[in-house]
């Protein structure tokens, strides 16, 4: 399955090219406008979304579907996410202390594909109080072992392996590819 993983940056889509893609993934810090303009760019009706720590509380428009604390079947390939980032500053949306995202993912089952705006801890992190992973997510890639974990927030276009799970951090876009089951 090809997917068009978009995150972060709202400029960037002018560089894509009409490439077909089987879906767009969309890692958050995006207006709804640039994931809808990503769908019809590279023609696909399927449009997984979750919401970054710049995004406000508003629900997605039709057909972006929100993937945070939920799953979904797409192909051959289970989808499932999570919103925001770690709590850095007193108040905004999708803030959260390491503990509560621990709770959240606690029994969150396996996923072919996880989409998240943050990254796991120690991957990707920038040490600067802002760009830091969750433990969580890290607990979670060993306990279940996706196949893939997309995150965006970090602003880089880096990959690294976590045992079997490809974790990729993307800003801006990238086209990705993963075999259905």
């Amino acid at each position: 399955m090809k997917l068009l993983v978009i995150a972060d940056d709202d400029s960037a889509i002018s560089g894509l090219n009409s490439e077909r893609a089987d879906t767009v993934i969309a890692c958050g810090d995006l207006l709804d406008s640039t994931i809808l303009k990503a769908a019809e760019l590279s023609q696909c009706a399927r449009v997984f979304a979750v919401k970054g720590n710049h995004d406000g509380a508003a629900a997605f428009p039709s057909p972006i579907v929100n993937l945070h604390l939920s799953i979904e079947r797409y192909g051959g390939l289970l989808f499932g996410g999570f919103n925001g980032s770690w709590k850095y500053k007193p108040r905004g949306h999708f803030l959260y202390e390491q503990s509560e995202v621990e709770r959240m993912l606690q029994s969150f089952p396996f996923v072919d594909v996880f989409v998240a705006h943050n990254s796991p801890r120690g991957v990707h992190d920038r040490e600067d109080e802002v760009h830091i992973g969750f433990e969580a997510f890290t607990k979670y890639i060993h306990r279940v072992k996706p196949r893939l974990f997309i995150h965006g927030h970090q602003h880089v276009n880096v990959e690294r392996l976590i045992g079997e799970t490809r974790v990729v951090g993307v800003y801006g876009w990238r086209q990705l590819e993963c075999d259905e089951r």
